[in-house]
């Protein structure tokens, strides 16, 4: 584990808890980053498992809510519907993530791809932001059961590097009524067993290839994740509530295109 090595890491990780929770794609750009500064990883398990660190930023953050929704469960019968929606809309991505992530991997993750969806994803995002959409929901409590597993199924399309599993959540939730606050809001509170489930299938699968040096890269990562993210949870939901998504979306066009270009100088 030399020092580039662990430069570079350090890189990928301040990219990741950045872009985790905004609609830009964090395994777009880490996928994109990675190319260009050379890093690679086994099965990009550095990039998966790194985002242990970006979870526990959406804990710390909301940690008193969270306690409150787990101590109100006996009792209320809207904190017991908040739960079972957010596994509802977790369950469509954890069976395609289950059954197909192997194969997503291997056949998506290409900077090409990524570079293509960041470009559409940018577009759709301004697109979004322009159109004036009725609002029916202001608060992620007050989301039904049928609007949940409809953001769920949103969320499949994130299983698309350059997608983005926040965009992609957000843009669904928009669409079902949802205010922007709101969306983004939910599209947190998702991504944790979502991220979750997702880092616990890619440890299963990959440990026995890990080296020692893997391991602590991955421990850097993660610590490195945790401190970026924690700064962009903090304070992203104002930041959307008062501007939109206009800034994200000139950003992922923006990078798309750089990485294209890139792509057809560099290789």
């Amino acid at each position: 584990m030399d020092a580039m090595s662990i430069a570079k890491a350090v890189v990928l990780a301040v990219v990741e808890g950045a872009t985790e929770f905004i609609p830009v794609s964090s395994t777009g750009h880490q996928l994109l980053v990675g190319h260009f500064i050379g890093f690679e990883s086994p099965n990009n398990t550095f990039e998966v498992l790194i985002q242990l660190g970006a979870i526990l930023a959406i804990l710390a953050v909301y940690f008193g809510r969270l306690l409150g929704i787990a101590k109100a469960l006996p009792h209320d019968p809207n904190a017991r519907r908040f739960v079972l929606g957010i596994l509802i809309a977790f369950l469509p991505a954890a069976i395609v993530g289950g059954l197909f992530s192997k194969y997503i991997k291997y056949y998506l993750f290409n900077p090409w791809i990524v570079c293509a969806t960041l470009v559409a994803g940018g577009l759709v995002l301004l697109v979004l932001d322009e159109t004036d959409l009725e609002v029916k929901k202001r608060d992620v409590f007050d989301f039904s059961l049928p609007m949940d597993l409809k953001i769920g199924l949103f969320q499949c399309l994130a299983m698309i590097p350059g997608v983005s599993r926040s965009g992609a959540t957000i843009v669904g939730a928009m669409l079902m009524g949802a205010d922007k606050r709101s969306a983004t809001e939910f599209s947190f509170y998702l991504a944790i067993p979502t991220m979750a489930g997702a880092f616990a299938k890619d440890l299963l699968d990959n440990y026995k290839n890990l080296s020692r040096d893997d391991t602590g890269l991955i421990v850097i990562g993660f610590i490195v994740a945790f401190f970026s993210a924690l700064f962009v949870v903090r304070t992203v939901l104002d930041y959307v509530a008062a501007h939109g998504f206009r800034l994200f979306a000139w950003w992922r066009i923006i990078v798309g295109s750089l990485g294209f270009f890139g792509l057809i100088v560099f290789g």
